[in-house]
């Protein structure tokens, strides 16, 4: 089965609230084994335009899993503060 990785793009306008937002996030991972593969502060965009300033990647074992925590409960509680806190693509990649 094909591993799935969630990418979000992101611009932080509230970091008080981003940062309440991130301390929550792992803890909804454990239950569909999400791993942070790491966060990020863009550098360069080398080709093209990228509006968003950092970028997040979480690995899951399946595009099901990543799909089931984006829909658990426990996820779902946190995006009226992510919301706040950040303009967020969150993109699934399937490999």
């Amino acid at each position: 089965m094909p591993e799935a990785y969630v990418v979000g793009h992101l611009t932080v306008k509230n970091a008080h609230m981003w940062e309440q937002y991130r301390s929550k996030v792992p803890q909804t991972l454990e239950s569909w084994d999400g791993q942070l593969v790491f966060r990020g502060k863009q550098v360069a965009a080398f080709a093209g335009e990228c509006p968003h300033s950092e970028i997040v990647v979480i690995r899951f074992p399946s595009a099901a899993a990543a799909q089931a925590w984006f829909a658990s409960p426990a996820y779902q509680a946190l995006i009226p503060i992510r919301t706040q806190a950040a303009d967020v693509r969150l993109i699934s990649y399937e490999i």
